[in-house]
């Protein structure tokens, strides 16, 4: 269960908006293999004076920030980043103005469905992939 952080500066159409949150989550699901219902992704705008960019970074720049439960191989979330810069490119964002993080937490770090802790929860799907 990927809990997801999409940054951009400000100055986006709510449809673009939409569409960068659906390109990560796209590549989120296709990628790591998760059912269409699992999804928890956020978009967060900043101001150009709330926000530092790496030098040489348009304004087109997108931070994403994912939180996922321990477990995918390095060669998985290498595909994961290949996913996600090119659906952020289909929507005109240059790959050089993307950047991805990953945090990895155990799964009992996770509360889902009521309040479980995530490592006594049957998924449904595989997370060592």
């Amino acid at each position: 269960m990927p809990v997801t952080l999409v940054s951009v500066l400000k100055g986006r159409t709510s449809a673009e908006k939409h569409a960068l949150m659906e390109a990560v989550q796209g590549a989120i699901a296709a990628t790591l293999a998760l059912p269409a219902h699992d999804r928890n992704l956020r978009l967060a705008e900043h101001g150009p004076d709330e926000w530092l960019l790496p030098e040489g970074r348009s304004e087109r720049y997108v931070l994403v920030e994912i939180a996922l439960f321990e477990g995918r191989t390095p060669e998985t979330k290498g595909a994961l980043y290949a996913a996600i810069v090119a659906a952020l490119g289909a929507l005109g964002v240059d790959k050089g103005d993307v950047f991805i993080r990953i945090v990895e937490q155990p799964r009992e770090n996770f509360g889902i469905r009521g309040g479980q802790r995530a490592d006594l929860v049957q998924l449904g799907y595989q997370v060592v992939v």
